[in-house]
């Protein structure tokens, strides 16, 4: 493809709204330009290296029986009601009206019109199991879209969805689609981390999640330098471990005058203790009751884990007017003892402290040397809170180690969430009607495309591994107004593609202006046709190392083949 005829719009400066290196170099390099916030064109080499992506996906997919079809994106509101999520999905999902007034929704996701796809074709246990999978534009509104395609409102992705009628199947599937996960993600050359993981909005009981390490990440990942654990920080479970001195002597309980002090890093420095002394009081309600939860002054409440003690997405925290009615102070002054009929909770690491500070129920007062049992009751102790770095963890391979993720990968088990909801059932071996059991399993594509840029450059540009570059060789000429250089780059050019798939830069620009775009581009060999061009002699350069060499035109298949076999 001749350079002159292709729209690739490079940049010389970096956008000012451009955070992560990979918003950076998609613009600079001239492969996305925006629309709105969060909403981008994919031009001409974003567009390619899409379909490398996709083309590795579809393999993959394929290879474990999954079908390729293409669902709506426009979706019915009905099916939505249906599973329950119109109402709790939140203000994510972009609705709209038809002319008339019908409502329907952007899809951010198929569970639902898949469901409903199946339940209407399916009618026994001998067309199971079946796995369809797409890969399409999905919409999400967004609150603060960011990072370019890392965070946007409309994004390509892969969605696959499995059918079964027994668990067994189900996890056979979902190993299988796990292994392939694994396998794409190696293939289009990422960094890429499993870990445990919290199934959100989507449901489910079981989850992992595919991290591409990288320090813009949105996520922080929980691993072992000792082991293979790996969990979303959501998830990553805390054992407990012997921290305070319980044969602590329980001292009285002592009311205290704290003005102004409204936070635990206050009290702590107002009280002269230590952070990990005071005790925090926080107010959730679950399922629509309130409870009070306890944590120590240098831990922090894991909402997640919280919906997983209770069984429950129903978690919220109080207002601060539900606070004040509830105990008649504001947060900051909150505690648990109380005459007020709340169940009252503690984070497991709490059970270890005696004579704790704890809030009064009174705006500017604390108790002192509370305790548990004699001053107050625990109704329950769970793990509540945030693992530190540096903690034990639940597998007792050594310390916690943090790195930041970007997540380009789900995998669920949502078992009968969906077909119980839409009434989805087959006929089983025995004649009667059983709920369908379900996996979901997701690829963020464009995502995909700016974790590879994240991993693979440099301060010069975009590093494409081959598996994913937009051409195999960037064929320049340093003068095209040169007869002898014109000449032989446009034989060149005829010769290698019927082997690779070649970028010719043929513009009537300066050399600086041709490299500065190939380092942005990032395609993994160039080959430049320069003085040396009426000897037939070129020059052959690597994108990754910088390393380059003079060879004869004649020689130049036979170098590329070595030389695409190292990179």
């Amino acid at each position: 493809m001749k350079q002159s005829k292709v729209f690739i719009p490079t940049l010389r400066e970096v956008p000012a709204e451009a955070e992560a290196i990979s918003h950076q170099l998609l613009l600079k390099a001239g492969l996305i330009k925006q629309n709105a916030a969060g909403v981008y064109s994919y031009l001409p080499v974003a567009t390619r290296v899409i379909h490398k992506i996709s083309d590795i996906i579809r393999q993959e997919m394929e290879r474990i029986d999954a079908v390729e079809v293409v669902m709506p994106v426009l979706q019915q509101s009905e099916l939505w009601k249906e599973s329950g999520r119109w109402d709790a999905y939140g203000m994510e999902l972009m609705r709209l009206r038809d002319r008339n007034q019908r409502e329907f929704a952007l899809g951010p996701t198929h569970e639902e019109v898949v469901t409903s796809l199946v339940r209407d074709e399916l009618r026994s246990y001998k067309q199971l199991p079946l796995t369809l999978f797409q890969i399409q534009t999905k919409f999400r509104d967004e609150k603060r879209p960011r990072f370019g395609l890392l965070r946007g409102r409309e994004f390509i992705m892969k969605d696959a969805y499995s059918f079964h009628t027994d668990e067994d199947s189900l996890m056979e599937t979902y190993q299988n689609m796990y292994n392939a996960y694994s396998t794409i993600f190696k293939r289009v050359g990422l960094n890429v981390r499993p870990v445990v993981a919290d199934s959100g909005a989507i449901g489910g009981n079981h989850t992992h999640e595919f991290h591409a390490l990288s320090a813009i990440g949105e996520d922080t990942i929980v691993y072992s330098d000792n082991s293979d654990y790996a969990a979303n920080i959501e998830k990553a479970e805390v054992p407990y471990y012997e921290t305070a001195n319980t044969d602590e002597p329980l001292q009285p309980i002592e009311k205290v005058a704290t003005p102004n002090v409204k936070t635990a890093q206050e009290l702590a420095d107002f009280l002269g203790q230590p952070l990990d002394h005071i005790v925090k009081t926080m107010v959730f309600k679950v399922d629509g009751e309130f409870i009070l939860l306890l944590v120590r002054g240098h831990h922090e409440v894991n909402d997640v884990k919280i919906k997983d003690y209770f069984k429950t997405d129903d978690v919220t925290m109080a207002t601060d007017d539900e606070i004040r009615n509830l105990l008649g102070a504001s947060p900051g002054s909150l505690g648990p003892v109380t005459d007020r009929d709340v169940k009252v909770y503690a984070d497991q690491f709490v059970q270890s402290l005696r004579n704790l500070a704890i809030g009064a129920n009174e705006d500017g007062y604390h108790f002192i040397n509370a305790n548990v049992e004699r001053d107050f009751q625990i109704d329950g102790y769970g793990d509540f809170r945030f693992i530190l770095e540096g903690e034990p963890l639940a597998d007792g391979s050594g310390p916690a180690k943090f790195a930041e993720g970007i997540e380009v990968g789900q995998v669920f088990v949502l078992g009968e969430k969906y077909s119980e909801a839409m009434k989805a059932t087959v006929l089983n071996q025995q004649g009667r009607e059983q709920n369908l059991t379900m996996g979901c399993y997701g690829i963020g594509v464009s995502r995909t495309l700016s974790a590879i840029i994240e991993q693979h450059h440099d301060e010069n540009g975009i590093i494409w591994p081959k598996s994913v570059t937009p051409f195999d060789v960037h064929l320049i000429t340093v003068n095209p107004k040169k007869d002898e250089q014109r000449e032989c780059a446009d034989q060149l050019y005829d010769t290698l593609l019927s082997k690779y798939d070649v970028l010719y830069d043929d513009r009537n620009e300066r050399a600086g202006v041709k490299f500065n775009d190939a380092d942005l581009i990032g395609i993994p060999v160039r080959v430049v046709v320069g003085k040396n061009a009426a000897e037939g002699i070129v020059e052959v350069k690597r994108r990754d190392t910088g390393d380059s060499e003079d060879v004869h035109v004649e020689d130049l298949v036979a170098h590329l083949e070595k030389l695409y076999e190292q990179i």
